[in-house]
């Protein structure tokens, strides 16, 4: 295999399609020794008065939402604790206990982030960046199709200069779909590669290692997140990369590891991590 563990999935407790139990046979079944379960810790206050709130109350999975760090605990605690009892019964497979967070650069949030991680004790954490903070309010990247040339631009560039704080703020193992607002055919022109070239010098002198995320051949065929391009970028200046599969479900689990890892190779990435190195950078996060 090229890379024996998946730690970016996602449940149905949240905005997953499966258990983690369904989640958790699946990456056997594929052949992986570790699997981590890392659902959605986005917390703010204004999260629930988002146009993506009401996209997500109509989809079901407004969980991943939380307008408040009590809130978020009482998701996942229970959560948690499912998944000590699941290693309990599957002791032929590792199970780590994940998170993909959004950060929000305000001293409450990091407060009330550093309580909920004490109390939690996540194995991992992955830093993501899903939400700009725009004209008095937080907007979702799927905001950003639907707004003037003008605006758009501005959000993209306060998105790219979130992904850049992501790896200065010392929190996360490693940082998830760097350029998300592709999905949404947003930021892929040549007059972001400078922006895109920033953000990787940034990320790689914070040593915040990378994930080449493959749910981005699910839109585009031909390459996962980030793009060629950017992986060209994290090569020239050794960013260390890991394989994440993002699956939502239990068809995704592995999904396309053998392709993007070819892809890595021709796009000169050299710096992957084994398990233990991605697990290493915990002890030096808060």
């Amino acid at each position: 295999m090229v890379q024996d563990f998946t730690l970016h999935t996602h449940t149905i407790e949240f905005d997953g399609k499966y258990s983690a139990a369904e989640m958790i046979a699946a990456a056997r079944h594929a052949g992986f020794h570790t699997i981590g379960i890392s659902n959605h810790f986005i917390v703010h206050p204004d999260v629930h008065r988002t146009k993506m709130y009401g996209a997500a109350v109509a989809g079901g999975y407004q969980s991943m939402y939380s307008s408040n760090f009590d809130e978020v605990l009482e998701k996942f605690k229970p959560h948690y604790e499912d998944l000590s009892r699941l290693q309990a019964q599957n002791p032929d497979i590792r199970i780590l206990r994940g998170m993909e967070v959004d950060y929000f650069p305000s001293t409450q949030w990091r407060d009330g982030f550093a309580r909920s991680y004490e109390i939690l004790k996540p194995d991992y954490l992955i830093g993501a960046a899903h939400f700009v903070e725009y004209g008095g309010t937080i907007c979702n990247v799927h905001d950003m199709a639907m707004v003037d040339a003008k605006t758009r631009d501005e959000m993209l560039k306060i998105y790219w200069e979130n992904v850049s704080r992501l790896g200065n703020v010392g929190l996360f193992n490693w940082l998830a779909h760097l350029d998300l607002p592709r999905k949404l055919g947003l930021g892929v022109s040549k007059k972001w590669a400078d922006i895109h070239e920033d953000t990787v010098v940034s990320i790689a002198n914070s040593r915040t290692p990378v994930e080449i995320n493959t749910s981005g051949f699910r839109f585009d065929s031909t390459q996962p997140y980030p793009c060629n391009e950017i992986q060209k970028m994290l090569a020239a200046y050794h960013v260390p990369v890991l394989l994440s599969d993002d699956a939502h479900n239990v068809g995704q689990i592995g999904s396309k590891f053998d392709v993007a890892a070819t892809i890595l190779r021709e796009n000169g990435i050299k710096n992957t991590l084994s398990l233990q190195k991605v697990l290493d950078f915990r002890e030096k996060r808060l």
